[in-house]
Formats: C-alpha cells, sequence, structure tokens
C-alpha cells in the first residue's frame, strides 16, 4: 500500500488550506448570524454563495467526483486528504460543493442516469445551481434494512405513482432543492434485494406534503430534515434511476464513496476537536498550573492524537483498496470505517467539550453541534450495528463451517 499523496493532491491540499483559513473558517460566525437575522431558517446565507462562487474560481469544486469528465478526475485515495480539510467545518464541504446529499445523489446520476437525465439533473447540481434531498428512510419501519421499505412505486401507462412516508429526507426544505431522488418498492413479490428501485422526482410535482422538520439533537439544520409525506405522486416513467429492480444496487454503488467520504471529514472534525482542545487547555489555569499539565488532560490529548492516526490510516487503506481492487474489494474495510470514524470523532469531540467546561454545551464553540453531528452521523447511512453485522460475517467466512452447522 502507498499512501503518498500525489503532486496534484498535495497542491489542492495546500491550497484548500489556505484557503480554509482565510476565508471558510473566519466565516462560520458570519454564516451563523446571516442564518439567524434571515427571513426563511433554511435559506442559503449570501456568505455561502460568496464563498462557493471563490472555491470555484479557484478550482476548489466538484473535488469528490471521478468519474469521466464531470468531475476533478481524482481518486478516492487522492480526494480523501482533501475531504478532511473540507470537514474541519461544518459548512466546508457546502463551500466546495462537496456536501451530502448533493455528492450520493450526482453519483448516481453520473453512473446511472440517462443523457436526459444527466442534463436536467446533474448538470446544475455541478453548478450549485440547484440542490437535491435523498428520501429512503421511514418512519414506521427499521430502515437499516432496505427489505422493510413499504413506499410503493406503481407503474400507471406512461408514469409512475408513489405513496408512502419518509423522514429525515435530508435536504428537502432547501429552498433550492428541486430534486428528490426517492427509494421505493416496485415488485414487492421480487426477490429481496430486486424489490426496490429508484426514482427522481422535481420537488415541486404534487402530491408532496412536508409534515414537519424533524431536528437533530435540538440543533434546526439549515438543509432540513424532512418528515415527508407522498399522495399519489405522479411522475414520467423516465424518470426511473437505471431500470426497476436495481434500487438496492444503486445504494450500495451510492454509499461506497460516500462512506469514505464522511469517514474523511469525521477525521477533520477529530483534528477540529483536538486543536479547540490543546489550544483550551493551554491557555486555562487551574489548581496552580495550565490545565495542559493536568496528567489526565495530557491523556486526553495523548489518547485523541493516537486514535485519529489509526483512523486515518484506516481509511487511507479503503480508499486505496477502492481505487486498485474495486469497492467490492473495499466492503469490509469501507464498512470498518463507517463505525470507526464517528466513534473516534465522538470520543475527541466528547474530550474537547469536557475540556471547555461551560464552554463546550454551548453554542460559544463550535464542539456542541459536534457533538450532536458526530452522534447522529452514527445511525445516518446505516447504523453502527449494520456495518458491525457486515464486517463479522466477513471475517467469520474465512474459517470452515463445523460437520455440525454444515449438517
Amino acid at each position: 500500500m502507498d499512501f503518498e499523496l500525489s503532486p496534484r493532491t498535495r497542491e489542492l491540499r495546500t491550497r484548500m488550506s489556505a484557503f480554509m483559513e482565510e476565508y471558510v473558517l473566519p466565516a462560520e460566525a458570519v454564516y451563523d448570524r446571516q442564518l439567524a437575522e434571515g427571513d426563511q431558517p433554511h435559506q442559503q446565507p449570501p456568505i455561502m454563495r460568496e464563498l462557493q462562487e471563490k472555491a470555484r474560481a479557484e478550482g476548489l469544486w466538484n473535488l469528490f467526483l471521478a468519474h469521466g469528465d464531470w468531475g476533478a478526475g481524482l481518486t478516492n485515495l487522492e480526494y480523501a486528504p482533501l475531504a478532511e480539510l473540507a470537514g474541519r467545518s461544518v459548512m466546508g464541504p457546502e463551500v466546495f460543493n462537496c456536501s451530502a446529499p448533493d455528492t450520493g445523489n450526482m453519483e448516481l446520476l453520473c453512473l446511472y442516469g440517462t443523457p436526459e437525465q444527466q442534463t436536467r439533473w446533474l448538470r446544475p447540481l455541478l453548478t450549485a445551481g440547484i440542490r437535491s434531498c435523498f428520501a429512503m428512510t421511514e418512519p414506521e419501519v427499521a430502515s437499516s434494512d432496505a427489505r422493510n421499505i413499504r413506499t410503493r412505486i406503481t407503474r400507471d401507462g406512461d408514469s409512475y405513482v408513489v405513496n408512502g412516508h419518509k423522514w429525515y429526507t435530508s435536504g428537502i426544505l432547501d429552498p433550492d432543492c428541486a430534486l428528490i431522488i426517492l427509494m421505493g418498492v416496485t415488485d414487492p413479490d421480487a426477490k429481496s434485494y430486486r424489490q426496490q428501485s429508484m426514482l427522481l422526482i422535481p420537488r415541486d410535482t404534487r402530491g408532496i406534503t412536508i409534515l414537519r422538520d424533524l431536528p437533530m439533537f435540538g440543533y434546526t439544520d439549515r438543509c432540513g430534515h424532512g418528515d415527508v409525506l407522498f399522495e399519489n405522486v405522479r411522475v414520467p416513467a423516465g424518470n426511473l434511476l437505471g431500470g426497476e429492480g436495481e434500487g438496492f444496487a444503486l445504494a450500495q454503488g451510492r454509499l461506497g464513496p460516500g462512506r469514505m467520504h464522511y469517514a474523511m471529514r469525521a477525521v477533520g472534525f477529530a483534528e477540529r476537536a483536538l486543536d479547540l482542545m490543546c489550544r483550551r487547555t493551554l491557555s486555562r489555569t487551574a489548581f496552580g498550573g495550565p490545565l495542559a499539565e493536568q496528567g489526565v488532560v495530557r491523556e486526553w490529548i495523548a489518547r485523541s492524537r493516537i486514535e485519529i492516526e489509526q483512523l486515518r490510516l484506516l481509511v487511507l487503506k479503503s480508499a486505496w483498496l477502492m481505487d486498485t481492487q474495486g469497492n467490492a474489494a473495499a466492503r469490509t474495510e469501507v464498512a470498518a470505517i463507517k463505525v470507526a470514524a464517528l466513534e473516534v470523532a465522538h470520543r475527541v469531540v466528547d474530550r474537547a467539550v469536557q475540556a471547555h467546561g461551560a464552554a463546550g454545551v454551548s453554542d460559544d464553540t463550535v464542539l456542541a453541534r459536534l457533538y450532536a453531528i458526530t452522534r447522529a452521523l452514527r445511525i445516518a447511512d446505516g447504523p453502527d450495528e449494520v456495518h458491525l453485522r457486515t464486517v463479522a460475517r466477513r471475517e467469520l467466512a474465512k474459517y470452515p463451517k463445523s460437520p455440525k452447522e454444515e449438517a
């Protein structure tokens, strides 16, 4: 395995690091203030549009997308350290047009969209002219198992009709959201993983009702997490993404690179938290000296550094495997990093919160928000238990079954 940064990645990382320090991190307070003062809590603040224009002008744009002529053409391994840098700010990924759920949706459209679908939806997403959302999770079932999905997609002549209930449909309340990619059941009698399909639904289609905006540990997300009802929502048959029964396979293709992106951004979360912890404990005095001289604080700092380095290496290995042997070969590692990344990031953030005392649970720093995000992401994109199940199953498959089991 060779994790040496390519010359292009080194150059991009240098420029992105400078961009983060000069523009993004100083703009966080402006972003929050503009959100608070705006009439629409989900409207993109003007500062974000300004930052996006700067990032695009400097070539720091769509770096996540490797396919064809659509994106930057970076490998997973090349993009990984850039995703980490963007992850140091909650608003960072959006600045570079590398934020979920748009990244995964653009991947889907790039890989499986027809030319017409790409012209209508992919091109404006690539320029941040529109936003999108992904409707999969449902409140009435355990959505960690895609076989439980109840939302029905029914063929009716030249159309598909959708009926169902989705929630935590992230991004749907953004006024710029123009596209919903929905996963539902087209054939309940097919084999388990051939029942589902994906459909492209314009956001303004009749029959879509947002019941409420769901908070995340009390935080209202700028793009919103919608509780959404689909009642006789009709779209042309040409809006099917891929083919009927391919929804589960498409979802897996979407989630492979996406989990690596999540993991590297989580490394960025952890690095930001560790930086804040070090600065705080060096500047605060208690019991006769700086907090950083306390043994327990030094242990927090040391363990955080060790865990971050271990995590980064595991993520880089996953990215290298995806690049050299394909997503299937990296399945164990990709499942592992989804668990490890958010566990590590959450632990480091928790230590930083403790080091900040009362300030850590306030909104005076980014730590409380990072705490909520890192905890919530242990559920999003498949809960930890699903990925642990995958790792364990593949580990056990290396061993022969006992005669009793084979019988």
